[in-house]
């Protein structure tokens, strides 16, 4: 008895297990793009929404920077140590790989002895400005899932924007403005990311939190994204279903967090002063040894996977789509408008697949391997896609279509729009005498004309 009790609580927690490890919480990670499931019609494909894991975004970057000549070392030059910038006698050296600070080594692993960082020139054409440009270009749609963070080996710039482009750096929109003195340089009042609510979260603020100069200890710069999750998920992102249902239905929201490429506009040194020390030059410069950028390739929920081929980025593009975004229905497939994923209903969301176009149902290889679990693609739903029109798509044959759902086909006739023979199934094939009529193939509509079906453009 207790080995039979055991055995069912050991079956009970297989299944459970198996269940979690798609689900893991009440509102799913959408690890999961399709599973086959039993109904009265058989063994179908049920659908779901699905996005791949985070990622460490940095492996895939290109970083460009404005002006090219701005990394120091060419000609070599010498700099103030960081904590101590009376003490000028270290170099930058471009032909030398132990004093050289390349844009690379702003992305290489940290923890290292000594440090590695990517450095600019000194300030040595002062009053002219010291400015630079650095991009971060992916080719590819990301969606952001974490803090970005910004290590300076140097001081904590006094005056610093970051920006983001959505349309691979044709456009560019800050993000947040850094500075000591929010209001002399960019004419904004200084607010933090906790001054911020669910109303004002797409605001864009100037923080003087992370701009204080020459501090050893204060060397990082963050871009909040997880406290901006949390005015709709809770502090700890217990609520990710809150988070997922205001992301599904704002489009600003989604957007907010949802980047090709991002610029980190560097306007002014530390300086740890007001005055600039004209003297002693060589202590104002940039210096940056780490940038993490966590996110996802953005694939409309209609993937799980994302691939690097040729240095490009692309979504393993699943529920018949395909492109880098998986922004498009597949050929054959365009039985109705594309439409992205959505994460409602919670926690499988829906996926919005694309369905077989009128022109590949007519075509009997493809049918046969495309039509029979018909309803799993809903088509067979209301609301979701029109079989026939009264109007415009007529069933052939002389069939009636009933509720623009599905053709009610004459006795002889059998097909989505009444296009077949029934006796074509048959093994004598249909003879001149079996009373029956050639089959009319008049023309058919594509059914991206006719349907009026659209989905929720979710991040």
């Amino acid at each position: 008895m207790y080995l039979s009790r055991f055995l069912s609580l050991h079956t009970l927690w297989v299944t459970v297990s198996s269940v979690m490890r798609h689900y893991p919480s009440v509102w799913g990670h959408y690890d999961v793009c399709k599973t086959q499931i039993y109904t009265e019609e058989g063994k179908i494909w049920d659908y779901m929404a699905c996005q791949p894991e985070a990622r460490d975004m940095i492996k895939y970057v290109k970083v460009t920077l404005e002006p090219p000549d701005i990394t120091c070392g060419d000609p070599p030059e010498t700099f103030c140590a960081m904590g101590n910038p009376y003490m000028c006698n270290n170099e930058c050296d471009a032909s030398t790989n132990e004093l050289a600070h390349p844009p690379e080594l702003m992305f290489d692993l940290e923890g290292r002895h000594p440090s590695t960082f990517w450095q600019s020139t000194t300030w040595k054409d002062y009053p002219k400005p010291l400015q630079v440009n650095i991009t971060l270009s992916w080719n590819k749609t990301i969606e952001l899932t974490d803090n970005i963070v910004i290590t300076f080996e140097s001081g904590r710039p006094d005056q610093m924007i970051l920006e983001k482009s959505l349309d691979y750096g044709r456009t560019w929109q800050p993000y947040q403005y850094y500075a000591t003195d929010c209001l002399d340089a960019f004419h904004m009042d200084p607010k933090s990311v906790k001054d911020l609510s669910q109303h004002t979260v797409l605001e864009i603020i100037c923080t003087e939190e992370y701009s204080t100069g020459y501090m050893t200890n204060s060397k990082i710069i963050h871009f909040e994204i997880k406290d901006r999750f949390a005015f709709f998920a809770g502090p700890r992102l217990h609520n990710m279903a809150s988070l997922y249902g205001q992301l599904d239905t704002t489009k600003k929201l989604r957007d907010f967090f949802t980047i090709t490429d991002l610029r980190i506009r560097l306007l002014r040194p530390a300086t740890g002063e007001i005055y600039v020390d004209e003297q002693h030059l060589a202590r104002y410069f940039y210096a940056i040894s780490d940038i993490r950028v966590y996110g996802r390739c953005k694939c409309n929920l209609h993937a799980t996977g994302c691939k690097e081929e040729n240095k490009k980025l692309f979504c393993e593009c699943e529920h018949n789509t395909t492109g880098p975004d998986c922004g498009k229905c597949k050929k054959n497939y365009q039985g109705r408008p594309w439409s992205p994923g959505s994460y409602l209903p919670i926690p499988k969301g829906t996926a919005n697949i694309c369905i077989p176009s009128i022109s590949s149902i007519g075509n009997p290889p493809k049918f046969d391997r495309i039509w029979p679990n018909i309803s799993s693609l809903e088509v067979s739903k209301p609301n979701q896609a029109n079989v026939c029109d009264k109007e415009l798509l007529q069933c052939q044959n002389g069939g009636t279509c009933l509720k623009n759902m599905r053709c009610q086909c004459p006795p002889a006739y059998t097909g989505i729009l009444c296009e077949k023979l029934k006796c074509e199934r048959d093994p004598g094939g249909c003879s001149q005498n079996s009373g029956n009529v050639a089959v009319s193939h008049g023309p058919l509509l594509p059914l991206t004309a006719l349907l009026g079906v659209t989905g929720l453009f979710i991040f």
